[in-house]
């Protein structure tokens, strides 16, 4: 392993922090996946010699643990100085594409920016960081990946004690809209255009060669973040901390805490207990993520233009822009969901009216979407979807005029369902299952439904009867309504 090119930056950007080191950690799981991608033989050790390594007590050769400074806006509100309270940034590896991923331990002890907090994870947040965010990936969402967990043998102080646990997390780069905000907050222009430098040549080298860099800089990630939220959308997402220090400048989603998927599909759904006036709701995401992405704009200011007015212009119209890249990522989304391969005028009002008769009749996200499928087959195929409304003729109105659409397509029914089938899961995280996971794994030690639950999303597109129970919403006793952050 590398030492982190982040590392060699001037020290006002992190600190060198070794792990805490843990009692007695053992191996949950190791993505044998992920390792094979970043080209990573791990053959040669044991479980107990790959818990030490990725429990932090035995670091790689070469390794420079440290944990990265950042400020950030939380719920609106800014904070000076957050940074890696409980993460350690202990070097990065290439893919075998050649692309540079970080690895970071998170969960592994005190930093100089923990503040009150004890640097710890307990067991049910790493699980679900690692469950939510390989789902993600498989749902072919840009997304931070979980390449191992282990449990601490110590326990951790919540509401209860609790088992304590160690994610070990990969990303593109773990730089924030908060890391900007961390040097723009103190009037460090340089600090900026260093970490800005850092940034272009890490994620958008080709910003380097153009007229204004750091404008051309802020268009990559005003683009990649459009793309970024559509896809939340199109799946029922909700990150449910969208923070200025929770967006990753990669396009990237990241920090996994009181995150959740729909069931029915409700606009102003909310499930993270800090969000108690619904500032992150499902419907709200796009405008929170315009809202980060203008305080970004306002740390790049000094170096898009000497001449704040000129700078504050140029960067307006970047902003501006967002709606429409989002607009356009979610459009071609829904198209793939309604199985429609060609453009046509009134596709939006199309997918809007599905969604409106979905929230009405109170179906569920996922299911409604994925029985769509068989509908598009045949009309007979109608059944299933029809189930799903309370008023099977407020379906049976929209799926007139889908109908009319779609025959107005060359491609065959077989290959539609085929499309749809492709773009609409059979599979995700449900919270209820998430959370009965969690329980088994926390109170029972037993992690056979944390297994099995993450063979089942590895493949979420591809039904099979085995896993049938995976694809049922809640029962109303099951459901979950409030999701925790775990720190």
């Amino acid at each position: 392993m590398n030492p982190s090119r982040y590392a060699s930056l001037p020290e006002r950007f992190f600190a060198r922090v070794p792990p805490t080191h843990v009692a007695a950690p053992r191996l949950i799981k190791l993505n044998q996946a992920l390792a094979s991608d970043l080209d990573l033989d791990l053959s040669a050790l044991d479980a107990p010699a790959q818990a030490q390594l990725f429990s932090g007590n035995v670091l790689p050769q070469g390794s420079v643990p440290i944990a990265m400074a950042y400020a950030g806006h939380q719920f609106g509100h800014f904070v000076a100085q957050l940074g890696d309270g409980r993460a350690i940034l202990i070097g990065e590896m290439p893919d075998r594409a050649g692309v540079l991923r970080d690895i970071q331990l998170k969960g592994c002890g005190r930093t100089p920016y923990s503040r009150s907090g004890d640097g710890r994870a307990a067991l049910g947040p790493v699980l679900r960081e690692y469950l939510v965010s390989e789902a993600m990936h498989a749902l072919g969402i840009p997304t931070t990946r979980s390449l191992a967990a282990v449990t601490t043998g110590e326990s951790v102080q919540r509401e209860t004690l609790l088992p304590g646990a160690i994610l070990t997390r990969v990303a593109a780069s773990h730089v924030r809209v908060g890391t900007f905000e961390y040097f723009a907050a103190r009037g460090d222009v340089a600090g900026t255009k260093i970490l800005a430098d850092y940034v272009i040549d890490r994620h958008y080298p080709l910003c380097a060669h153009e007229a204004s860099p750091y404008l051309a800089l802020l268009e990559q990630v005003v683009s990649r973040q459009a793309a970024l939220i559509a896809g939340w959308m199109n799946v029922g997402f909700i990150h449910g901390v969208m923070n200025t220090d929770n967006m990753a400048v990669s396009g990237e989603t990241i920090d996994f805490g009181p995150c959740a998927f729909m069931d029915t599909f409700d606009p102003a759904t909310v499930f993270s207990s800090i969000d108690e006036h619904g500032r992150y709701a499902y419907a709200n995401q796009p405008n929170a993520a315009l809202w980060n992405l203008a305080r970004f704009a306002e740390t790049l200011l000094p170096l898009i233009d000497a001449d704040t007015q000129r700078a504050i212009g140029a960067a307006t119209q970047v902003i501006a822009t967002f709606e429409t890249h989002f607009n356009d990522c979610w459009l071609r989304g829904m198209r793939r969901k309604l199985g429609l391969s060609t453009s046509e005028q009134g596709d939006r009002q199309l997918a809007e009216d599905w969604l409106k008769a979905m929230h009405r009749n109170q179906a569920d996200f996922t299911l409604s979407f994925r029985a769509l499928c068989a509908a598009a087959r045949e009309p007979r195929g109608d059944g299933p979807v029809r189930g799903y409304f309370i008023d099977a003729a407020d379906y049976d109105a929209w799926a007139q005029r889908w109908r009319a659409r779609t025959s107005r397509e060359a491609m065959t029914p077989e290959s539609r369902a085929e499309l749809m089938q492709a773009a609409n899961p059979a599979y995700i995280p449900r919270n209820h299952r998430v959370e009965q996971m969690i329980v088994a794994a926390v109170e029972r030690s037993d992690f056979a439904p944390f297994e099995e639950f993450s063979q089942v999303l590895a493949a979420p597109y591809i039904e099979r009867a085995a896993h049938a129970g995976y694809a049922d919403p809640p029962q109303p006793q099951e459901r979950v309504r409030q999701t925790f952050c775990g720190t």
